[in-house]
């Protein structure tokens, strides 16, 4: 049996939806504030529109979260660029870091959100894929061991509630952020 496409009102919800929800974590104080509710009444549509589409507000921000994250998805897996499969392991994987600072960084209320939900970030869909891709190009490096706990160590290195206490605690600014990395991950490769 083919895959029936969405309604196109249903399509439209979705993005206004989105859309809708991506604006609110962008501007609000604390990821908690954002309500389902909120979220409706800024899309235009109702709250039960919301639970048919995407559950409950766990599925809603991991929706959400999937859908910022597919360009970046998109580059890992075919790109010709720095986070592309090509590029050799010793340089992609600061790329990879980088690009997954930059997007908790550009979208930190949200990851922060996703983070801080119930289920533990380690069992997230979005962590299983980093992980898998990080450890992958650690592999590749002539003499590295250790590959798994590396990779689990580098991206604790930007779990969201981190970024999110150096850039709002700490006051670290973006690019001191993004220097510490590149040398932390640098570090790594070099003592594996």
């Amino acid at each position: 049996m083919p895959e029936r496409k969405p309604r196109a009102d249903a399509a439209r919800n979705r993005e206004s939806v989105l859309a809708a929800a991506d604006r609110l974590f962008a501007t609000c104080a604390s990821p908690e504030d954002v309500t389902m509710a909120d979220i409706a009444a800024a899309a235009g549509v109702g709250k039960g529109t919301l639970f048919r589409g995407f559950g409950d507000r766990t599925g809603l921000i991991r929706a959400l979260y999937a859908s910022r994250l597919e360009p970046i998805r998109h580059a890992v897996a075919e790109g010709p660029g720095p986070l592309g499969p090509a590029t050799p392991p010793a340089e992609r994987v600061p790329a990879l870091l980088d690009a997954l600072l930059c997007f908790k960084l550009d979208h930190r209320h949200l990851s922060v959100a996703l983070e801080g939900t119930n289920d533990s970030p380690y069992r997230a869909a979005h962590y299983d894929w980093w992980y898998g891709t990080l450890r992958d190009a650690l592999e590749r490096l002539p003499g590295f061991t250790d590959a798994g706990f590396a990779a689990h160590a580098l991206l604790a290195a930007v779990r969201a509630d981190l970024v999110d206490h150096l850039t709002d605690r700490e006051q670290v600014p973006r690019e001191r952020l993004r220097a510490d990395l590149a040398a932390f991950a640098a570090r790594v490769l070099r003592g594996g």
